[in-house]
């Protein structure tokens, strides 16, 4: 078990940016209801990449 956490970590920075940018633009919803989506979001990546590392070549990412 080889846990990356720098690597979980800013995929996870980066979910939470895209999430929180894309419903903020494109949903036009309030800067608090665009966090709770965002942060559920990165959640999310932050246990598909602790999964993922349990599997396959110990990276984060599901596909190798």
């Amino acid at each position: 078990m080889n846990l990356n956490f720098r690597d979980i970590l800013e995929r996870a920075v980066v979910t939470f940016l895209q999430a929180f940018l894309s419903v903020f633009v494109v949903a036009d919803l309030a800067s608090a209801e665009a966090a709770v989506v965002a942060g559920a979001a990165a959640v999310l990546s932050l246990v598909k990449g602790i999964a993922a590392s349990q599997f396959g070549d110990g990276t984060p990412s599901a596909l190798s």
